[in-house]
């Protein structure tokens, strides 16, 4: 996958969390068809041939695609398992998510295994993957995005200035009619937060399974979430990992991006100064900040190789997602300075019309973002926004306020955005970055204030999105392991140094 793909796909994957309080979406225990999955091969591209013989299996689960209608129209969810090689001490299934929305998971149990999934958990589960509704594999969706529309996914491009926000209001518009005409099979509206997680307790069911165990990054917090709440018998032992602060995105969680970048990048500023004597970025972290508006300033006013302002700090935002990418980050910085071109992190390529290899990822985070909960309609408050955060979070917040296409999308929610539960049993660990760009503390903080008794709360002293396997903290990791091995919850909230 080249750079500019992967910069792309990112930015859908990763999302941030929400502020607005929600109505409660009840839900009853819907156990569907006594369906059982008939385990087979996975679909080419799930696993790479040449890594060796295939340890995955997938299978279909059909659910209805309007659960108002469950005898109606019918729609196949494909899932994959990792299975436990001990059935011995198998305890259940571990449902997993990626984040989004608009990830595709099957490959996940693989892919966090080969990352250092603990033996014991892979050991006492039998790890299901899965492409939620509307992704790869099952019911896809389109937009019909091509490759000069799709470029920043779920992240609106950075406003210089006021009239930028009302020419971005055109292009917002422009995209949610696009979605429309698009949206031939009438599938778009049942694409949302609380019709998946109705789509996991069927999975659930057609497991054979009583309850289910839930580990969801990003985006997969919300939906985990929902799952704990309007589930709440059924649900096992729940970790929600880099968390977005509620069930849905809104247009305040979207602004959230901004002060997880501000509270993120001094970490990279700090790296970079450290290594002033082969990056030339700034002896200080300080002046490595003015060396990041010095080149988004000048690229905004003269772009080079397809690089923008914009586009310099949307790398600059995605650089934040590892400190593994740091050194391939400042190594562009010091060509921007030393030539004025952007070298190893490049620009955007021109478009040619394709099809987006993103647009089912994008297309399935619109829907879900804009069917999940009322955006605002009035052009005002996204100027009002833009302007309150280039102020408030100047490094990024005139991109993460900017309009998105909720503003004018032609489906309304179909049903109140789903409310936390905190009134069932304790089974919900939540863990969280102190620093991380895309779901900041506070989302955390946020939605282990939501669930109340229900929840224990887990921050690590450090950088990044994503905290169990994707990051290397063993006080957390054993925190996590402990309790979806041994059932041990924490008696309190938890804060794990640094290491």
């Amino acid at each position: 996958m080249n750079r500019q793909r992967s910069l792309s796909l990112l930015a859908v994957l990763g999302l941030t969390g929400a502020l607005v309080g929600a109505l409660v979406v009840a839900a009853e225990p819907d156990e569907g068809p006594a369906a059982r999955v008939q385990w087979g091969a996975c679909p080419e591209g799930i696993e790479d041939p040449a890594a060796g013989p295939a340890q995955l299996q997938c299978a279909t689960v059909p659910v209805p695609l309007n659960y108002s209608e469950p005898e109606g129209a019918q729609i196949e969810i494909m899932i994959s398992r990792l299975a436990s090689k001990h059935p011995d001490k198998r305890r259940g299934v571990l449902m997993l998510n990626p984040g989004g929305p608009g990830g595709s998971g099957l490959d996940q149990p693989k892919f966090l295994a080969a990352q250092g999934l603990p033996a014991d958990v892979l050991d006492s589960y039998d790890v299901i993957g899965m492409d939620t509704r509307g992704v790869g594999h099952s019911a896809p969706v389109s937009c019909g995005f091509t490759d000069d529309q799709a470029y920043f996914g779920n992240i609106p491009p950075y406003a210089v200035n006021d009239a930028a926000v009302t020419e971005r209001a055109t292009v917002a518009q422009g995209v949610a009619e696009q979605c429309a005409a698009n949206d031939r099979e009438g599938r778009l509206r049942y694409v949302s937060t609380a019709n998946m997680a109705r789509d996991l307790d069927r999975i659930r069911a057609a497991l054979g399974e009583d309850k289910a165990s839930y580990l969801g990054y990003s985006y997969g917090t919300a939906l985990g979430a929902a799952y704990a709440s309007m589930f709440p018998q059924q649900a096992d032992r729940i970790v929600l990992d880099s968390n977005i602060g509620d069930t849905y995105l809104d247009h305040d969680g979207m602004r959230l991006y901004g002060r997880g970048m501000e509270e993120t990048f001094p970490d990279f500023a700090e790296w970079a100064a450290a290594r002033h004597d082969s990056y030339g970025l700034g002896r200080t972290p300080e002046e490595v900040r003015r060396t990041y508006f010095t080149l988004a300033e000048r690229l905004d006013a003269n772009p080079v190789d397809g690089m923008d302002g914009g586009l310099f700090r949307f790398g600059t935002f995605f650089t934040l997602y590892r400190p593994a990418l740091y050194a391939s980050a400042a190594e562009s910085w010091k060509s921007l300075l030393e030539t004025g071109r952007p070298g190893l992190a490049g620009g955007r390529p021109p478009g040619t019309g394709a099809p987006a290899p993103t647009d089912n990822a994008w297309s399935v985070f619109l829907a879900v973002t804009c069917n999940d909960v009322e955006w605002p309609e009035d052009i005002q408050t996204y100027h009002r926004a833009v302007a309150e955060d280039r102020e408030q979070y100047p490094l990024y917040g005139a991109a993460t306020s900017n309009v998105m296409p909720c503003a004018y999308w032609k489906l309304r929610p179909s049903e109140p955005p789903v409310r936390i539960d905190n009134t069932g049993p304790a089974d919900v660990l939540i863990m969280q970055n102190q620093r991380d760009p895309v779901t900041p503390l506070r989302g955390g903080e946020l939605l282990d204030e939501k669930f109340g008794q229900r929840s224990r709360l887990v921050t690590v002293d450090g950088s990044g999105h994503g905290v169990y396997v994707l990051g290397a903290n063993p006080c957390a990791s054993e925190v996590v392991t402990r309790y979806l091995v041994d059932g041990a919850m924490p008696e309190n909230d938890i804060a794990c140094r640094a290491g």
